[in-house]
């Protein structure tokens, strides 16, 4: 298949559209967890969903996605709830809470899925792709989902802006006038919760962290503006998804879920070079500049 007959397949149409919406999802969402420090929550709940999709299917049977989805929220919102639940009422800090839960729900996971594995039920087969995505088995009732759910997750974003904000910022100020930030702190919870869901038939558990956090750290070097962030963060994630597909498709028996966080990987890695103002370049061109100020005050202080 060329370049210019690709974007006519249906396959690649379907595919393309939901890795994009995906990314742009993502890239919303990871951008308050950046600004929380609550960027490995992604990498947690995306792991903990792997036990819940394998008990949906021991349990029905049903191998349609979703199905296996529900499972997978379910177990994720128990994750997300179990994290929050250990830093309110113990003296364990939020990334010990992070590892312990995302440790033990991942070997449960793995521990079910063994044992499904070894089940003589044919119908188990293709389970394990949860695990590293595969976007090739999207379908259009997949991504007319995403679009729906999506929608409404923006529409959120949209209502609590403000709030949202306050809470990604300051917590103790947004507490001071009166926000409810425990309630807030768990709407957002859930949505980033939601949106990792969705996101594990394309890019599996493993890989969904990456593209939660990946395109929110690359706009976050451009801007010190939130809603500027947000912007570029769902740009990037878009743009990535789109590209990753390009990229597995053109090739020969290239995943596109690991693709499209290679592509994101390189926008991270491009904008921590060149971004003005944080970019690698801008800071050592500003330290030469220093110095060679320096040296010159030196020098004619020594006349």
């Amino acid at each position: 298949m060329t370049f210019w007959t690709l974007f006519s397949d249906y396959t690649f149409q379907v595919v393309a559209l939901g890795s994009a919406l995906l990314g742009l999802l993502s890239g919303v969402i990871g951008s308050f967890a950046v600004l929380r420090k609550q960027s490995l929550l992604g990498d947690a709940v995306s792991h903990a969903a792997l036990p819940g999709i394998c008990l949906a299917f021991m349990i029905t049977n049903i191998k349609q996605t979703e199905v296996l989805l529900i499972g997978a929220l379910i177990s994720g919102l128990v994750a997300t709830w179990l994290i929050m639940s250990i830093v309110k009422y113990s003296k364990i800090k939020f990334d010990s809470a992070l590892a312990l839960i995302t440790s033990v729900f991942f070997g449960l996971g793995m521990v079910f899925l063994t044992y499904i594995q070894k089940t003589p039920d044919a119908n188990q087969a293709g389970l394990k792709s949860f695990i590293f995505g595969q976007s090739s088995t999207l379908l259009v009732g997949d991504v007319k989902w995403m679009l729906g759910i999506g929608m409404i997750i923006l529409v959120l974003i949209f209502l609590f802006w403000k709030e949202f904000k306050l809470i990604a910022f300051d917590e103790v100020f947004a507490k001071s006038i009166g926000v409810p930030v425990h309630g807030i702190s768990i709407l957002l919870s859930a949505m980033t919760v939601v949106t990792i869901i969705i996101g594990l038939q394309t890019v599996g558990v493993i890989l969904m962290s990456s593209l939660l956090i990946g395109p929110a750290v690359a706009a976050r070097q451009w801007t010190n503006r939130l809603a500027v962030m947000v912007s570029l963060a769902a740009v990037f994630g878009g743009v990535s998804g789109v590209l990753g597909t390009v990229i597995s498709s053109l090739g020969k028996q290239i995943p596109t879920g690991p693709t499209i966080v290679v592509v994101i990987s390189m926008i991270v890695l491009i904008s921590l070079v060149i971004a003005p103002n944080r970019g690698m370049l801008w800071k050592l061109k500003q330290r030469r500049r220093q110095k060679k100020a320096l040296t010159i005050r030196l020098n004619q202080g020594g006349d």
